[in-house]
Order: C-alpha cells, then structure tokens, then sequence
C-alpha cells in the first residue's frame, strides 16, 4: 500500500465483535484470562492494550520498521532509547539538538555516569573523531531544533556501522511522510507523537521504532518495566490524528515556504533557517534525503530582543507556544522557552541568538500567514 493508505488502514482491525471501521478504545486496565495459562493477547495496559497496539503498529509500517512501542511522551521515548546503555558509555549528539533533549543528555543521564559528547553533526568528521573505546551510540537530529540544521544520514549511520555503534534518529520535525531514517541506514528512529503525527495539539505521546529484533525485544521490555506505555485514549487520539498525515504535511509546507521566502525579503528580517530555500547551505542534501522541506522554520531578526518582542505581540494568527505540528500557527522564542534548559554559552555555541525566533507552521491560508507575519514586523 502507498504511504497514504497505510495512514488510514494499518492498526485499525481490533474489532472482532461489531466491525468497527475505526480503532476502538479499550480504556479498561485489566484483561481476565480464559485460564491460568492462556489469555486473549492481553493481560494488563502497561504492557499492551488493542489500542495502543494498533497505534504501533500503523508507526511501524510508516517508519519501515519491524515494530514500535507507543509511550506516553516524547522524552519518555528518548528515555527508553537510552537504557539500551548503562553507566560508563558514551553517546555521540549534535550541539544543536532539542533543548529538552540535551538537558535529559547533560544533566539527568550524566548524573548517572553517562558520558556524551555534543558536536557539530553537519561534520562527518567531527562525529568521527569524536568516537572513543566507550562510544556505544550516535544521536541525531535532522532537520535539527530550532536552526532547521540537516545532517547527511547515510554519512553519519556509516560511521556508526563501521564502529559498531546503535544509530538513534529523532524523525520529530518531518514525519516519516517527509523522511524515513530506518531506509538511510538508521537503526531506531524517535518520535514525539504529540506533533505532525497526532497533528491536532490535544495529546502528548511518543514512539520507539526499530528495525533490529533485538533492539524491539530490549525497548519492548524497558517500555514495559519503566511504565511508559501510553494511555489507551491517547493512542487513539494519535491514531486518528495520522489519517490525515499526508494531507495536512502538504499543507503545512506550502505555508512554510510561502513564509520563508518573505521572511527571506525582508529588512527586518537578518536570517531564515529553511532548507526549502536555495540559500539554505544544505538545501541540496536536504532534497537528496527528504521527500519535502516540512513546515517548521526559525529566523534571526535584524534588531534587538526587544524588537523580537514586538513582534511577538503584534501577530494575531500565530500563537505563542513552545509546541509544535498542530493545525495552528505557533511561534516561539528559543532564549526562553525551548532551549532555556541550555546554558547561554551551549545556545550561542549551537548557533542560537536572543534574535533567534522558531515558528511552527500551521495548515491555515499561506497568504494570511504571510500577511499577519508581514504586519507584524512592520509594525
């Protein structure tokens, strides 16, 4: 099937009884057995439910992988990703990833005696000088949060193949409409659902995809200890939400172009980070590697914090929101919102300014996007 039927039709058939043409929820914790060796696929929603069940497996077909496990958020599926390791190893990231991310890196996992080192990613070269006798993984981030930064995936996974290290890609930012990881070489591909996959900013959840056996068997136990499962109610919503992935991913980025090349024109406006762009340094390994540009983009603008602030009180469609991949327009300010989990001097390394300003794009008309943002800025 095309990637849009699979959208609508994987994970859907759990209804033996009525024939349900969408997912029922099966909100209940607790499957009775038929007896003491033998029970219906089901005992208890921490460590299955039919619903949640169909949920991992529609990601799973989308991703390419072998399976999935839906958890309850985002950095619940970064966490699960990172008790494939232990004390002592080492884990190769970008120092322009997410900033919840890096502060569950530096500060949580390093506490615990994990070691990681933050690098420029868009060097294969410094990925690869950066590998120790301890290095166990490598952490990517592509299109990277909030400078839309790309990183050459089948560069970097051939580094890791050729050291024998586990290659995680965050998948986030495009969804596997726009980029699938697992086919460039990746082995376990992350999600926070909440975003393009849900679509509708009313859940949180996350996703562990593998494409190894034995990395699914070690995730699906981790998930199952930890309790990370997501809820039946939310793995519905999310269900629900990917239907419409296809679609409202075209959507999303006619919008975004729309409002990058303004941005572009601007005078107001000193840089955009967009790879649809042709300015865009890496606008050609973007196109080689995505199958579009997505929605999300972040721009410099060419006055102080201040002026940033106007900005942000002037735009009426766009709201101020640290979220992303709803229907809606959101627009934020990295210095104090996503990425204030880092410190000043990791921002400013990773390339972000107190001009910098992250937008989520939204489904809405691209020419009342272009207007609002124009106006704003104007103003």
């Amino acid at each position: 099937m095309k990637f849009e039927t699979r959208c609508v039709h994987t994970g859907v058939e759990k209804d033996s009884a009525y024939n349900s043409c969408i997912t029922p929820i099966y909100p209940t914790s607790t499957f009775y057995w038929d007896d003491l060796t033998t029970n219906r696929g089901y005992d208890y929603t921490r460590s299955g439910n039919p619903t949640r069940r169909g949920l991992e497996e529609n990601l799973a077909a989308l991703e390419g992988g072998v399976d999935c496990r839906a958890v309850c958020t985002g950095m619940a599926a970064i966490t699960a990703s990172m008790f494939l390791f232990k004390p002592g190893d080492h884990i190769i990231a970008g120092n322009d990833i997410y900033g919840g991310t890096y502060r569950l890196f530096s500060d949580v996992f390093t506490n615990q005696g994990y070691k990681f080192s933050f690098v420029n990613m868009r060097d294969p070269a410094q990925v690869e000088a950066a590998i120790t006798p301890e290095t166990k993984a490598i952490w990517i981030e592509t299109p990277s949060n909030p400078l839309l930064n790309i990183v050459d995936i089948e560069a970097v996974t051939k580094i890791a193949h050729a050291n024998n290290l586990i290659s995680i890609a965050d998948n986030t930012f495009l969804s596997p409409y726009l980029q699938r990881p697992l086919e460039k070489g990746v082995d376990i591909v992350i999600h926070s659902t909440t975003k393009y996959l849900n679509g509708h900013s009313d859940v949180v959840g996350g996703a562990v995809i593998t494409k190894k056996e034995d990395h699914q068997e070690r995730v699906s136990y981790i998930v199952n200890a930890m309790g990370l499962g997501c809820s039946p109610f939310d793995a519905w919503l999310v269900l629900r939400g990917v239907k419409t992935l296809g679609p409202r991913m075209e959507a999303h980025q006619r919008g975004a172009m729309a409002l990058a090349r303004m941005l572009d024109e601007h005078p107001k406006v000193q840089k955009v980070y967009y790879p649809g762009l042709e300015s865009h340094p890496q606008h050609e390994l973007a196109k080689s590697q995505q199958d579009g540009f997505g929605a999300m983009l972040s721009f410099d603008v060419a006055e102080d914090r201040a002026f940033a602030e106007k900005v942000f009180k002037n735009l009426k469609l766009f709201q101020l929101a640290e979220s992303l991949g709803g229907v809606e327009s959101l627009i934020e300010y990295p210095e104090t919102m996503s990425h204030a989990s880092m410190t000043a001097e990791a921002r400013r390394e990773a390339g972000i300014s107190d001009r910098t300003i992250r937008v989520s794009v939204g489904i809405e008309s691209p020419e009342d996007l272009v207007a609002d943002m124009r106006n704003a800025l104007d103003a």
